[in-house]
């Protein structure tokens, strides 16, 4: 995640906050207030322990760079898991360039269930790790860092709901997919030419280039930075602007979870991430769930594209939230 791309804009906040209070305001308490007073079936169980082990796992392999061996084994565990989940899974291997030359050698790696089903729903994460820790200390800046929250903690999240999927199905399909080189954008520190959009590249091929023909999907819900301490979810500006729907349903059912404290019902920033292509290349409108800092410089985790995304810095208690809402959503769809 490149700070000037994948950033918040706080300009473009304050611009969409005034916007969205000068009008419609009305209509949409209106519809939060319908949508919050129907009743919801309820989900399983969300199991945060098990999506924490899920990241720890991944987080035991070593950072998940691309063209590493971590990042080999990672994948065919991924790949794995979901088999033993009861998923259709499909492996995307691509030769993607980096910002610098680099071929990388990228997979995405994709679960369907009821893979028949026209009626879907997309669930994604990355799960590449970033290659230098550009926003830590100099000394720092080409170390890989382990991101158990900037990658791995979407993952172990959707591996828990996988789990689920396979004991007991919801009414609709879903397909989980599992982003490559997402993370391997251009650092602030290079000095050399490169081409635009480096970063999310699995999902930019995934969205030219989808695992089945003209695929299609309802909605989709990406999870990126969802097990950080003190996370707080508000809405992303981008999502706001192409699936404000299914956001505003994710954030009614948050609440009625009990969840008010994780997701905020006020404008965040815009964020470059995987739902961009994703609904740029397959036209599917797709939320980002992804943890928002209004008082960092930033916008992000204070561990964002640091040695300290570890394992220290995750929470079971926002694993748990962002888990259970996810899973209510998807067993809500008729």
């Amino acid at each position: 995640m490149k700070l000037s791309l994948k950033t918040f804009n706080l300009l473009g906040l304050l611009v969409t906050i005034l916007l969205f209070s000068a009008c419609g305001s009305s209509n949409k308490n209106r519809q939060e207030s319908e949508t919050e007073n129907q009743p919801l079936v309820k989900a399983p169980d969300f199991n945060a322990d098990s999506a924490y082990l899920y990241i720890k796992k991944q987080v035991d392999f070593g950072p998940r760079v691309p063209n590493t061996a971590a990042h080999r084994s990672c994948g065919d565990y991924l790949a794995k898991q979901l088999e033993s989940f009861g998923a259709k899974v499909y492996n995307q291997y691509a030769d993607l360039m980096a910002y610098d030359g680099t071929m990388l050698k990228a997979r995405n790696i994709i679960g369907a269930y009821n893979p028949d089903a026209k009626k879907r729903v997309l669930l994604a994460a990355h799960w590449d790790s970033r290659p230098y820790a550009d926003a830590d200390e100099e000394k720092h800046h080409h170390t890989p860092i382990d991101g158990a929250n900037d990658g791995a903690s979407g993952v172990g999240v959707l591996l828990e709901i996988a789990r689920h999927l396979q004991q007991q199905a919801p009414a609709i399909g879903i397909d989980i997919i599992f982003f490559d080189a997402e993370d391997y954008g251009i650092p602030d520190f290079y000095q050399g030419d490169y081409k635009s959009d480096t970063w999310c590249l699995g999902s930019q091929y995934w969205g030219r280039i989808p695992h089945t023909p003209d695929y299609k999907a309802r909605f989709g819900i990406l999870l990126d930075m969802v097990g950080g301490k003190n996370a707080t979810f508000y809405y992303e500006g981008y999502s706001k602007r192409t699936a404000n729907q299914p956001m505003q349903k994710i954030w009614d059912i948050a609440h009625s979870l009990g969840y008010t404290q994780y997701f905020i019902k006020n404008n965040g920033g815009e964020v470059t991430d995987d739902h961009v292509y994703v609904n740029n290349f397959r036209q599917i409108p797709c939320v980002d769930i992804i943890d928002f800092s209004p008082n960092s410089p930033d916008g992000f985790n204070p561990t964002w594209h640091t040695l300290n995304d570890n394992l220290d810095n995750i929470d079971k208690a926002t694993l748990q939230a962002v888990g259970q809402t996810v899973m209510t959503v998807i067993y809500n769809e008729k």
